[in-house]
């Protein structure tokens, strides 16, 4: 079975995971993503998401501790797979492959 092409918004996710390294959790990976994409990510679509990237087996996550800033809740804490990283790779390299030829000065005209 060929392995499916990850979505726009989950590369942004398990990118933005990879960059904030040991501090990606909720709030972190929204606040990146926002600023990163300069686009208003609604919390629903981002836990959904990495629901769904961990069931593929892409992420892992796990509990931190509970503290009392946050009312005695623990974050919990993403980390992307080693499966998730081939994917990752997988998706650039087939980008890359479409990218090469193209030129950005007919893109210019519909920016």
């Amino acid at each position: 079975m060929k392995e499916k092409f990850l979505g726009e918004f989950e590369q942004m996710v398990m990118l933005a995971i990879l960059k904030l390294n040991d501090n990606a959790y909720g709030v972190s990976i929204r606040d990146m993503l926002v600023e990163a994409i300069d686009r208003d990510v609604s919390v629903g679509a981002l836990y959904t998401t990495l629901e769904r990237l961990e069931k593929k087996g892409l992420l892992t996550s796990s509990q931190g501790e509970a503290i009392a800033e946050r009312g005695g809740r623990a974050k919990k804490f993403y980390a992307v797979t080693g499966q998730g990283k081939q994917a990752l790779n997988r998706a650039k390299n087939a980008l890359d492959t479409l990218w090469q030829g193209v030129q950005l000065s007919k893109l210019a005209r519909y920016a």
